[in-house]
């Protein structure tokens, strides 16, 4: 199914109380948006993570949906609240109240993409925001919730597996070690997700040899803030994988090693598929 908000990939059979959904990887950029932007079709794309839909569409193999986002994050973030509106940015917003993501430009409409390099040239009107909202964000939001509530009606649990990249300086820069993460698991810090099930998942990835860490410096967002809810059986984990283990970040472009690291990813995939909520249903009690 294809909307201009997302692309859902559904398996043939819904056999695992997983799913996955990759709200970053848009890249429809429309001339008109390009035409309004002050920065070029190369250097907009800063904040999208490239082809992590690509990686991930092959959970249909394995009983689990895949709803990935079309439109591009430069453009709406679906990882925001809708109510995070920039004053900087869109007329006729209140300066009161604002979050740390929504003063950076970071918000539902942002302002800079993730380099901080300014999207536009002046503001844009509350209209314009709000359609943006009305044609995007509402409806991929709509379709996770509904993908949510029909796997848990069907298994009694869901997880959500939200997939991301980040760039390879993101935990470099932390220098905490000189082997740093390569995926970093957000399940903001206990809150969107029950610790068994967040050990299963990093079990698969530490199996097929990645070097994994926890909400260190990802722990997630408002995917994980609104839909985590483990004491109602709704468990979200997000995904962070540097981007250089698959593509060459300045150029945008896959890796010639991309077919590869998806085979290693697609044994990862197997097992959080497959996850035994049985296990995370013990240790909850």
């Amino acid at each position: 199914m294809n909307d201009a908000s997302f692309a859902l990939y559904e398996p043939v059979e819904l056999t695992s109380c997983v799913v996955f959904a990759s709200p970053h990887s848009g890249r429809g950029y429309s001339l008109d948006f390009l035409d309004q932007s002050r920065l070029d079709s190369h250097a907009i794309r800063a904040s999208e993570d490239a082809f992590v839909d690509h990686l991930f569409q092959l959970v249909t193999d394995f009983g689990a949906p895949l709803l990935a986002a079309c439109a591009p994050r430069a453009y709406v973030d679906l990882n925001r609240a809708c109510d995070e509106l920039d004053p900087a940015l869109i007329y006729g917003v209140r300066s009161v109240g604002l979050n740390a993501r929504v003063a950076a430009g970071l918000g539902v409409v942002p302002r800079v993409v993730a380099i901080g390099r300014p999207i536009y040239n002046g503001k844009i009107s509350m209209q314009e925001a709000q359609a943006r909202l009305q044609d995007i964000w509402h409806p991929y939001h709509q379709r996770l919730q509904a993908l949510l509530d029909a796997t848990r009606a069907k298994f009694g649990h869901v997880v959500l597996i939200d997939c991301h990249s980040m760039p390879h300086l993101a935990v470099n820069m932390e220098k905490r070690s000189d082997t740093p993460a390569q995926i970093i698991l957000g399940d903001r810090f206990g809150a969107a997700a029950d610790e068994e099930v967040v050990d299963q998942v990093q079990a698969a990835f530490v199996t097929a040899g990645f070097r994994v860490a926890r909400n260190n410096p990802f722990a997630g967002a408002y995917i994980g803030q609104h839909y985590g809810k483990p004491q109602r059986g709704q468990h979200v984990i997000q995904i962070e994988i540097d981007r250089s283990l698959y593509m060459n970040e300045a150029a945008i472009e896959p890796l010639h090693s991309f077919d590869a690291f998806q085979a290693r990813l697609r044994l990862v995939i197997a097992k959080i598929a497959g996850l035994d909520m049985g296990k995370a249903r013990l240790a909850a009690e």
